[in-house]
């Protein structure tokens, strides 16, 4: 998950989490993760395939954030990112989440890919993330329910 996480985001921006801050994540209750391999098959790593991207979310009784979501850019425009997002989904509505929220740099291109999956802008936080470049930048909440 690292390698994909490094390759993933830019730099520019520090949105990448570091290995400690990964690991510590996922020992945290409710938090649960999915991986997506080079073949497009959601589910355990295997040794035969190259992992290609994942996601990181955290449940809080019927609400869950979504803390990273990431494909390696060699892989991108191939659906794998849309699949990780439909797992996720069915995932969630599995636990009887009622509704998801992530938060992001409020100029991240990624946010079609959201508004494509529903999500709609719930809050605004002004000059929340600083970058790696030192510039602070807003940052956006997004929510989307889950049926």
């Amino acid at each position: 998950m690292m390698d994909v996480m490094l390759a993933a985001f830019d730099p520019k921006y520090g949105e990448a989490w570091n290995e400690q801050q990964l690991t510590s994540s996922m020992i945290v209750p409710g938090t649960r993760f999915a991986i997506i391999d080079s073949a497009g098959v959601v589910g355990p790593p295997s040794p035969s395939v190259r992992t290609a991207g994942f996601y990181l979310v955290r449940q809080v009784i019927d609400e869950e954030e979504l803390l990273l979501i990431a494909v390696n850019p060699e892989y991108r425009r191939n659906g794998l990112a849309s699949q990780l997002m439909r797992h996720l989904f069915a995932s969630a509505a599995e636990r009887g989440t009622r509704r998801v929220f992530l938060e992001m740099r409020a100029d991240n291109e990624a946010g079609y890919f959201y508004e494509n999956f529903g999500f709609e802008t719930v809050g605004l936080r002004k000059s929340y993330y600083r970058g790696a470049d030192g510039n602070m930048r807003d940052a956006k909440t997004l929510s989307v329910p889950i049926s």
